[in-house]
Protein backbone atom coordinates (compact mmCIF):
# COMPACT_ATOMS: atom_id res chain seq x y z
CA UNK A 1 0.00 0.00 0.00
CA UNK A 2 1.51 3.21 -1.18
CA UNK A 3 2.25 6.15 1.44
CA UNK A 4 -0.45 8.64 2.10
CA UNK A 5 -0.14 11.98 0.93
CA UNK A 6 -1.88 15.07 1.50
CA UNK A 7 -1.90 17.79 -1.19
CA UNK A 8 -3.33 21.34 -1.34
CA UNK A 9 -6.82 21.21 -1.33
CA UNK A 10 -7.60 17.83 0.57
CA UNK A 11 -9.03 19.67 3.46
CA UNK A 12 -12.04 21.18 1.54
CA UNK A 13 -15.32 19.71 2.36
CA UNK A 14 -17.15 17.82 0.08
CA UNK A 15 -20.42 19.24 -0.54
CA UNK A 16 -21.91 17.01 -3.64
CA UNK A 17 -20.98 13.99 -5.48
CA UNK A 18 -19.53 16.25 -8.38
CA UNK A 19 -16.78 16.85 -6.03
CA UNK A 20 -15.99 13.47 -5.74
CA UNK A 21 -16.07 12.84 -9.43
CA UNK A 22 -13.93 15.98 -9.72
CA UNK A 23 -10.73 13.48 -8.68
CA UNK A 24 -11.73 11.12 -11.60
CA UNK A 25 -12.18 13.97 -14.18
CA UNK A 26 -8.68 15.85 -13.05
CA UNK A 27 -6.92 12.47 -13.75
CA UNK A 28 -7.68 12.98 -17.48
CA UNK A 29 -4.39 13.97 -19.50
CA UNK A 30 -3.35 14.66 -23.18
CA UNK A 31 -1.79 11.51 -24.42
CA UNK A 32 1.46 13.08 -24.45
CA UNK A 33 1.39 13.62 -20.91
CA UNK A 34 0.32 9.79 -20.06
CA UNK A 35 3.30 7.88 -17.87
CA UNK A 36 3.69 4.87 -16.19
CA UNK A 37 3.90 3.81 -12.79
CA UNK A 38 4.79 0.45 -10.96
CA UNK A 39 4.45 -0.67 -7.80
CA UNK A 40 6.20 -3.61 -6.23
CA UNK A 41 6.78 -5.87 -3.13
CA UNK A 42 9.09 -7.85 -1.99
CA UNK A 43 9.89 -9.75 1.62
CA UNK A 44 12.55 -8.54 4.03
CA UNK A 45 14.82 -11.81 5.55
CA UNK A 46 17.42 -11.66 7.71
CA UNK A 47 20.07 -13.97 6.04
CA UNK A 48 21.27 -15.81 8.98
CA UNK A 49 17.86 -17.13 9.76
CA UNK A 50 15.38 -16.89 7.52
CA UNK A 51 13.27 -14.79 10.15
CA UNK A 52 11.24 -12.19 9.03
CA UNK A 53 12.67 -8.56 10.84
CA UNK A 54 10.84 -6.54 13.04
CA UNK A 55 10.38 -2.92 12.86
CA UNK A 56 12.82 -2.44 15.97
CA UNK A 57 15.76 -5.02 16.28
CA UNK A 58 18.56 -4.28 15.39
CA UNK A 59 19.60 -4.31 11.92
CA UNK A 60 15.87 -4.63 11.49
CA UNK A 61 13.15 -2.73 9.25
CA UNK A 62 13.75 0.59 10.90
CA UNK A 63 17.30 0.83 9.98
CA UNK A 64 16.43 -0.28 6.56
CA UNK A 65 14.52 2.42 6.16
CA UNK A 66 16.77 4.90 7.60
CA UNK A 67 19.71 3.69 5.52
CA UNK A 68 18.34 4.45 2.14
CA UNK A 69 19.16 7.92 3.35
CA UNK A 70 22.51 7.64 1.90
CA UNK A 71 20.91 7.46 -1.46
CA UNK A 72 18.89 10.93 -1.19
CA UNK A 73 15.71 9.24 0.58
CA UNK A 74 14.12 11.42 2.89
CA UNK A 75 12.46 9.87 6.08
CA UNK A 76 8.86 9.72 6.78
CA UNK A 77 7.73 9.90 10.52
CA UNK A 78 4.39 8.43 11.87
CA UNK A 79 4.12 9.11 15.99
CA UNK A 80 8.15 9.51 15.52
CA UNK A 81 8.33 6.68 14.19
CA UNK A 82 10.17 6.05 10.53
CA UNK A 83 7.80 4.13 8.80
CA UNK A 84 8.45 5.32 4.75
CA UNK A 85 10.61 7.32 2.85
CA UNK A 86 10.27 9.84 -0.46
CA UNK A 87 13.05 10.33 -3.15
CA UNK A 88 13.63 11.02 -6.70
CA UNK A 89 12.23 7.46 -7.30
CA UNK A 90 8.71 7.76 -5.98
CA UNK A 91 8.16 6.42 -2.35
CA UNK A 92 9.31 3.48 -0.43
CA UNK A 93 6.85 2.08 2.24
CA UNK A 94 6.08 -0.82 4.60
CA UNK A 95 3.22 -3.53 4.40
CA UNK A 96 1.84 -4.73 7.92
CA UNK A 97 4.60 -7.32 8.31
CA UNK A 98 7.56 -4.89 7.12
CA UNK A 99 7.36 -6.24 3.51
CA UNK A 100 9.23 -3.49 1.54
CA UNK A 101 7.46 -1.35 -1.30
CA UNK A 102 8.88 1.14 -4.14
CA UNK A 103 6.04 3.25 -5.74
CA UNK A 104 7.92 4.31 -8.33
CA UNK A 105 8.16 7.37 -10.17
CA UNK A 106 5.49 8.38 -12.97
CA UNK A 107 7.38 7.50 -15.81
CA UNK A 108 7.69 8.15 -19.92
CA UNK A 109 8.58 4.71 -20.74
CA UNK A 110 9.75 1.39 -19.85
CA UNK A 111 13.29 1.91 -20.36
CA UNK A 112 13.13 4.51 -17.37
CA UNK A 113 11.16 2.04 -15.16
CA UNK A 114 13.02 -0.98 -15.62
CA UNK A 115 16.27 1.39 -14.81
CA UNK A 116 14.19 2.46 -11.53
CA UNK A 117 13.85 -1.13 -10.63
CA UNK A 118 17.29 -1.75 -11.09
CA UNK A 119 18.28 1.18 -8.81
CA UNK A 120 16.38 0.18 -6.42
CA UNK A 121 17.74 -3.20 -6.45
CA UNK A 122 20.90 -2.30 -6.08
CA UNK A 123 20.26 0.08 -3.35
CA UNK A 124 18.63 -2.86 -1.70
CA UNK A 125 21.55 -5.20 -1.84
CA UNK A 126 24.16 -2.94 -0.68
CA UNK A 127 22.34 -2.00 2.17
CA UNK A 128 21.05 -5.77 2.77
CA UNK A 129 24.58 -7.09 2.93
CA UNK A 130 25.55 -4.44 5.68
CA UNK A 131 22.53 -5.49 8.12
CA UNK A 132 22.46 -9.17 7.13
CA UNK A 133 19.13 -9.03 5.44
CA UNK A 134 18.05 -10.28 1.98
CA UNK A 135 14.60 -9.96 0.07
CA UNK A 136 12.57 -12.50 -1.77
CA UNK A 137 10.65 -12.13 -4.70
CA UNK A 138 7.17 -14.62 -4.20
CA UNK A 139 3.52 -13.68 -4.20
CA UNK A 140 3.31 -14.96 -0.55
CA UNK A 141 5.79 -15.86 2.27
CA UNK A 142 6.89 -19.38 1.52
CA UNK A 143 7.41 -20.73 5.55
CA UNK A 144 6.06 -18.13 7.72
CA UNK A 145 3.19 -18.44 9.85
CA UNK A 146 0.65 -15.59 10.39
CA UNK A 147 1.17 -15.93 14.40
CA UNK A 148 5.20 -15.30 14.25
CA UNK A 149 5.09 -12.57 12.08
CA UNK A 150 6.14 -9.06 13.07
CA UNK A 151 3.72 -5.81 12.87
CA UNK A 152 4.80 -2.21 11.56
CA UNK A 153 4.10 0.59 13.23
CA UNK A 154 1.23 2.38 11.08
CA UNK A 155 -1.62 3.31 12.49
CA UNK A 156 -3.91 2.13 9.59
CA UNK A 157 -2.47 -1.36 10.53
CA UNK A 158 -4.16 -1.73 13.35
CA UNK A 159 -7.59 -0.68 12.60
CA UNK A 160 -6.92 -2.66 9.90
CA UNK A 161 -5.47 -6.09 11.45
CA UNK A 162 -8.88 -5.53 13.85
CA UNK A 163 -11.39 -5.40 10.97
CA UNK A 164 -10.33 -7.68 8.66
CA UNK A 165 -11.13 -11.38 11.02
CA UNK A 166 -15.01 -9.64 11.05
CA UNK A 167 -15.35 -9.88 7.15
CA UNK A 168 -13.05 -12.93 5.91
CA UNK A 169 -11.08 -15.67 6.89
CA UNK A 170 -8.00 -14.49 4.83
CA UNK A 171 -7.23 -11.04 5.51
CA UNK A 172 -4.54 -10.96 7.85
CA UNK A 173 -2.85 -13.28 5.26
CA UNK A 174 -3.54 -10.79 2.24
CA UNK A 175 -2.01 -7.95 5.23
CA UNK A 176 1.17 -10.12 6.28
CA UNK A 177 2.15 -12.88 4.06
CA UNK A 178 1.56 -11.16 0.39
CA UNK A 179 3.21 -9.52 -2.01
CA UNK A 180 2.45 -7.91 -5.08
CA UNK A 181 3.63 -5.74 -8.37
CA UNK A 182 0.97 -3.56 -10.06
CA UNK A 183 0.98 -0.75 -12.57
CA UNK A 184 -0.37 2.64 -12.25
CA UNK A 185 -1.41 4.12 -15.90
CA UNK A 186 -3.31 7.50 -17.20
CA UNK A 187 -6.33 8.29 -19.24
CA UNK A 188 -7.23 10.53 -21.78
CA UNK A 189 -11.23 10.99 -21.19
CA UNK A 190 -14.13 9.51 -19.36
CA UNK A 191 -14.71 7.07 -22.26
CA UNK A 192 -11.55 6.21 -22.56
CA UNK A 193 -10.90 5.22 -19.39
CA UNK A 194 -14.23 3.06 -19.29
CA UNK A 195 -12.35 1.21 -22.36
CA UNK A 196 -9.11 0.50 -20.85
CA UNK A 197 -10.86 -0.24 -17.41
CA UNK A 198 -12.96 -3.10 -19.17
CA UNK A 199 -10.05 -4.42 -21.19
CA UNK A 200 -8.17 -4.51 -17.57
CA UNK A 201 -10.16 -6.32 -15.98
CA UNK A 202 -11.48 -8.58 -18.23
CA UNK A 203 -7.91 -9.98 -19.01
CA UNK A 204 -6.53 -9.40 -15.21
CA UNK A 205 -6.50 -12.99 -14.58
CA UNK A 206 -4.69 -13.40 -17.38
CA UNK A 207 -1.95 -11.51 -15.81
CA UNK A 208 -2.52 -13.28 -12.59
CA UNK A 209 -2.05 -16.60 -14.48
CA UNK A 210 1.01 -15.18 -16.47
CA UNK A 211 3.29 -13.97 -12.72
CA UNK A 212 1.74 -16.81 -10.48
CA UNK A 213 4.15 -16.80 -8.22
CA UNK A 214 3.14 -18.30 -4.96
CA UNK A 215 2.72 -22.05 -4.76
CA UNK A 216 4.11 -22.18 -0.94
CA UNK A 217 2.85 -21.85 2.39
CA UNK A 218 4.40 -22.88 5.80
CA UNK A 219 7.35 -25.01 3.97
CA UNK A 220 4.65 -27.17 1.94
CA UNK A 221 2.84 -26.62 -1.63
CA UNK A 222 -0.06 -25.44 -0.53
CA UNK A 223 -2.36 -26.58 -3.92
CA UNK A 224 -2.07 -23.12 -5.96
CA UNK A 225 -0.43 -21.73 -8.32
CA UNK A 226 -0.93 -18.31 -7.08
CA UNK A 227 -1.68 -18.64 -3.54
CA UNK A 228 -2.05 -14.52 -3.34
CA UNK A 229 -4.55 -14.19 -5.85
CA UNK A 230 -6.91 -16.72 -3.97
CA UNK A 231 -6.49 -14.93 -0.74
CA UNK A 232 -7.87 -12.16 -2.37
CA UNK A 233 -11.54 -14.20 -2.80
CA UNK A 234 -12.11 -14.59 1.10
CA UNK A 235 -10.77 -10.99 2.20
CA UNK A 236 -13.66 -8.66 2.30
CA UNK A 237 -15.96 -9.05 -0.21
CA UNK A 238 -17.17 -5.41 0.38
CA UNK A 239 -14.13 -4.26 -1.25
CA UNK A 240 -12.89 -6.96 -3.74
CA UNK A 241 -13.61 -8.71 -6.68
CA UNK A 242 -13.97 -8.26 -10.28
CA UNK A 243 -16.59 -5.46 -10.40
CA UNK A 244 -19.19 -6.38 -12.91
CA UNK A 245 -20.72 -3.51 -13.35
CA UNK A 246 -17.91 -2.23 -14.92
CA UNK A 247 -19.54 -3.98 -18.32
CA UNK A 248 -22.73 -2.31 -17.77
CA UNK A 249 -24.19 0.38 -20.40
CA UNK A 250 -23.29 4.04 -19.23
CA UNK A 251 -20.76 2.85 -16.49
CA UNK A 252 -18.48 5.67 -16.10
CA UNK A 253 -17.31 8.11 -13.15
CA UNK A 254 -20.39 8.64 -11.25
CA UNK A 255 -20.85 4.84 -11.14
CA UNK A 256 -17.59 3.75 -9.77
CA UNK A 257 -18.14 6.78 -6.98
CA UNK A 258 -21.40 5.10 -5.84
CA UNK A 259 -19.48 1.67 -5.53
CA UNK A 260 -16.44 3.71 -3.58
CA UNK A 261 -19.46 5.03 -1.66
CA UNK A 262 -20.94 1.73 -1.16
CA UNK A 263 -17.60 0.18 0.74
CA UNK A 264 -17.32 0.45 4.00
CA UNK A 265 -14.58 2.69 6.11
CA UNK A 266 -11.19 1.85 7.60
CA UNK A 267 -10.52 5.24 9.36
CA UNK A 268 -10.83 8.76 8.97
CA UNK A 269 -7.34 10.51 9.47
CA UNK A 270 -7.36 13.73 12.15
CA UNK A 271 -4.64 15.61 13.65
CA UNK A 272 -1.67 13.02 12.64
CA UNK A 273 -4.05 9.95 14.13
CA UNK A 274 -6.07 7.65 12.47
CA UNK A 275 -9.47 7.25 13.88
CA UNK A 276 -11.49 3.09 13.83
CA UNK A 277 -14.16 3.90 11.75
CA UNK A 278 -14.11 0.18 10.39
CA UNK A 279 -17.56 -0.95 8.82
CA UNK A 280 -19.25 2.47 8.76
CA UNK A 281 -20.80 4.51 5.95
CA UNK A 282 -18.97 7.19 4.58
CA UNK A 283 -22.18 8.43 3.05
CA UNK A 284 -22.50 9.22 6.95
CA UNK A 285 -19.09 11.00 7.03
CA UNK A 286 -20.62 12.64 4.06
CA UNK A 287 -23.49 13.60 6.20
CA UNK A 288 -21.97 14.31 9.15
CA UNK A 289 -23.13 12.01 10.96
CA UNK A 290 -19.96 9.54 11.15
CA UNK A 291 -20.36 8.32 14.89
CA UNK A 292 -16.68 8.42 15.41
CA UNK A 293 -16.65 11.74 14.46
CA UNK A 294 -19.80 13.00 15.09
CA UNK A 295 -20.56 16.74 13.29
CA UNK A 296 -17.71 16.25 11.24
CA UNK A 297 -18.25 16.40 7.38
CA UNK A 298 -16.04 14.26 4.81
CA UNK A 299 -13.33 16.37 3.32
CA UNK A 300 -11.31 15.68 -0.69
CA UNK A 301 -8.78 13.74 1.81
CA UNK A 302 -11.22 11.58 3.07
CA UNK A 303 -12.44 11.04 -0.39
CA UNK A 304 -8.97 10.01 -1.86
CA UNK A 305 -8.28 7.89 1.57
CA UNK A 306 -11.32 6.36 1.33
CA UNK A 307 -10.65 5.06 -2.26
CA UNK A 308 -7.31 3.87 -1.18
CA UNK A 309 -9.54 1.14 1.12
CA UNK A 310 -11.18 -0.82 -1.71
CA UNK A 311 -9.27 -3.39 -3.10
CA UNK A 312 -10.89 -4.42 -6.64
CA UNK A 313 -8.73 -6.01 -8.80
CA UNK A 314 -8.44 -2.87 -10.92
CA UNK A 315 -8.86 0.17 -9.04
CA UNK A 316 -9.29 3.95 -10.25
CA UNK A 317 -7.97 6.79 -8.36
CA UNK A 318 -7.68 9.74 -10.73
CA UNK A 319 -5.67 6.46 -12.90
CA UNK A 320 -6.01 3.23 -13.01
CA UNK A 321 -4.12 0.25 -11.41
CA UNK A 322 -3.72 -3.35 -12.48
CA UNK A 323 -3.44 -5.25 -9.18
CA UNK A 324 -3.79 -8.87 -9.70
CA UNK A 325 -0.41 -10.05 -9.61
CA UNK A 326 2.51 -11.26 -7.70
CA UNK A 327 5.72 -10.22 -6.85
CA UNK A 328 8.93 -11.94 -8.85
CA UNK A 329 12.53 -11.16 -9.96
CA UNK A 330 12.97 -7.73 -11.56
CA UNK A 331 12.31 -8.87 -15.01
CA UNK A 332 8.87 -9.71 -14.30
CA UNK A 333 8.80 -6.29 -12.61
CA UNK A 334 9.72 -4.73 -15.67
CA UNK A 335 7.60 -7.02 -18.01
CA UNK A 336 3.79 -5.96 -15.89
CA UNK A 337 4.00 -2.48 -17.00
CA UNK A 338 5.01 -3.77 -20.70
CA UNK A 339 1.93 -5.86 -20.68
CA UNK A 340 0.05 -3.37 -19.80
CA UNK A 341 1.24 -0.39 -21.81
CA UNK A 342 1.33 -2.27 -24.42
CA UNK A 343 -2.43 -2.87 -24.52
CA UNK A 344 -3.75 -0.03 -23.34
CA UNK A 345 -1.73 2.99 -24.33
CA UNK A 346 -1.56 2.05 -28.44
CA UNK A 347 -5.15 2.86 -29.67
CA UNK A 348 -4.95 -0.26 -32.70
CA UNK A 349 -3.50 -2.54 -29.83
CA UNK A 350 -6.58 -1.31 -27.14
CA UNK A 351 -8.85 -2.12 -30.17
CA UNK A 352 -7.48 -5.61 -30.84
CA UNK A 353 -7.90 -6.54 -26.92
CA UNK A 354 -11.45 -4.70 -26.58
CA UNK A 355 -12.31 -7.31 -29.59
CA UNK A 356 -11.00 -10.06 -27.78
CA UNK A 357 -13.13 -9.62 -24.38
CA UNK A 358 -15.94 -7.72 -25.69
CA UNK A 359 -18.53 -10.91 -26.08
CA UNK A 360 -17.33 -12.56 -23.23
CA UNK A 361 -20.31 -12.62 -20.56
CA UNK A 362 -19.67 -11.57 -16.63
CA UNK A 363 -20.20 -15.41 -15.41
CA UNK A 364 -17.51 -16.81 -17.96
CA UNK A 365 -15.14 -13.99 -16.59
CA UNK A 366 -15.69 -14.96 -13.17
CA UNK A 367 -15.16 -18.13 -13.66
CA UNK A 368 -12.00 -17.86 -15.11
CA UNK A 369 -10.86 -15.44 -12.28
CA UNK A 370 -12.00 -18.40 -9.63
CA UNK A 371 -9.49 -20.97 -11.62
CA UNK A 372 -6.51 -19.03 -12.38
CA UNK A 373 -5.01 -19.39 -8.97
CA UNK A 374 -5.16 -23.34 -9.18
CA UNK A 375 -4.45 -23.62 -12.44
CA UNK A 376 -2.99 -20.23 -13.94
CA UNK A 377 -2.51 -21.00 -17.95
CA UNK A 378 -4.36 -24.64 -17.60
CA UNK A 379 -7.72 -22.46 -16.75
CA UNK A 380 -9.93 -21.96 -19.83
CA UNK A 381 -11.23 -18.05 -20.85
CA UNK A 382 -14.91 -17.56 -21.26
CA UNK A 383 -14.93 -18.18 -25.03
CA UNK A 384 -13.57 -21.89 -24.54
CA UNK A 385 -9.84 -21.53 -25.28
CA UNK A 386 -7.44 -21.91 -22.92
CA UNK A 387 -5.26 -19.19 -21.25
CA UNK A 388 -2.39 -20.30 -22.67
CA UNK A 389 -3.78 -19.79 -26.07
CA UNK A 390 -5.13 -16.27 -25.24
CA UNK A 391 -1.66 -15.56 -23.66
CA UNK A 392 -0.21 -15.62 -26.77
CA UNK A 393 -3.04 -13.70 -28.25
CA UNK A 394 -2.27 -10.86 -25.85
CA UNK A 395 1.21 -10.64 -25.78
CA UNK A 396 0.93 -10.50 -29.75
CA UNK A 397 -1.33 -7.28 -29.56
CA UNK A 398 0.49 -5.75 -26.24
CA UNK A 399 4.11 -6.34 -28.84
CA UNK A 400 2.11 -4.55 -31.29
CA UNK A 401 1.19 -1.50 -29.38
CA UNK A 402 4.60 -0.96 -27.75
CA UNK A 403 6.30 -0.97 -31.48
CA UNK A 404 4.56 1.33 -32.88
CA UNK A 405 4.70 3.20 -29.25
CA UNK A 406 8.32 3.42 -30.48
CA UNK A 407 9.96 4.52 -27.45
CA UNK A 408 13.50 3.41 -27.63
CA UNK A 409 16.60 3.26 -25.31
CA UNK A 410 19.67 4.86 -27.05
CA UNK A 411 20.63 1.75 -28.50
CA UNK A 412 17.52 1.36 -30.77
CA UNK A 413 15.63 -1.50 -28.52
CA UNK A 414 11.79 -1.14 -28.67
CA UNK A 415 9.80 -1.89 -25.52
CA UNK A 416 8.26 -4.72 -26.37
CA UNK A 417 11.74 -6.52 -25.21
CA UNK A 418 10.27 -6.13 -21.28
CA UNK A 419 7.87 -8.41 -22.72
CA UNK A 420 10.06 -11.80 -23.80
CA UNK A 421 10.03 -13.46 -19.72
CA UNK A 422 6.18 -13.43 -20.54
CA UNK A 423 6.59 -14.80 -24.46
CA UNK A 424 8.80 -17.48 -22.34
CA UNK A 425 6.00 -18.81 -20.00
CA UNK A 426 3.29 -18.26 -22.86
CA UNK A 427 5.53 -20.60 -24.88
CA UNK A 428 6.47 -23.14 -22.44
CA UNK A 429 2.79 -23.18 -20.37
CA UNK A 430 4.68 -22.94 -17.14
CA UNK A 431 4.71 -20.23 -15.00
CA UNK A 432 7.35 -19.41 -12.06
CA UNK A 433 5.22 -21.15 -9.72
CA UNK A 434 5.53 -24.73 -11.60
CA UNK A 435 9.16 -24.24 -12.43
CA UNK A 436 9.37 -23.88 -8.30
CA UNK A 437 7.69 -27.00 -7.52
CA UNK A 438 9.25 -28.70 -10.41
CA UNK A 439 12.52 -28.08 -8.03
CA UNK A 440 10.98 -29.09 -4.69
CA UNK A 441 9.94 -32.17 -5.72
CA UNK A 442 12.88 -33.06 -7.69
CA UNK A 443 16.39 -31.18 -7.00
CA UNK A 444 15.39 -29.51 -3.63
CA UNK A 445 14.25 -33.19 -2.42
CA UNK A 446 11.20 -31.67 -0.66
CA UNK A 447 12.76 -28.94 1.44
CA UNK A 448 11.69 -25.68 0.85
CA UNK A 449 15.50 -23.77 2.25
CA UNK A 450 16.74 -23.61 -1.40
CA UNK A 451 13.97 -21.03 -2.22
CA UNK A 452 15.95 -18.50 -0.48
CA UNK A 453 18.19 -18.18 -2.87
CA UNK A 454 16.46 -19.06 -5.23
CA UNK A 455 13.71 -16.26 -5.16
CA UNK A 456 16.16 -14.04 -4.32
CA UNK A 457 15.70 -10.34 -5.32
Amino acid sequence: MSNRQEALGDGAIIESKADMIGLFERGEKPRSAWRIGTEHEKFVFRLADHGQPSWEEPNGIRDLLMAFGRYGWEPVFEDGKVIAATGADGSLSLEPAGQFELSGAMLENLHQTCAETGRHREQCLAIGAELGLGFLGLGFNPVARREDLPVMPKGRYTIMRQHMPRVGSLGLDMMLRTCTVQTNLDYGSEADMVKKFRVSLALQPLGTALFANSPFSEGRPNGFLSYRSHIWTDTDPARTGMLPFVFDEGFGYERYADYALDVPMYFAYRDGKYVDAAGLSFRDFLAGKLSVRPGERATYGDWKDHLSTAFPEVRMKGYLEMRGSDSGPQSRICALPALWVGLLYDGTALDAAWDLVKGWSIKGQQRMRDEVPRLALKATAPDGKSLQTLAKEVLAIAAGGLDRRARENGIGDSEAGFLAPLWEIAESGKTLAERYLDLFHGEWGGKIDPVWDAARF
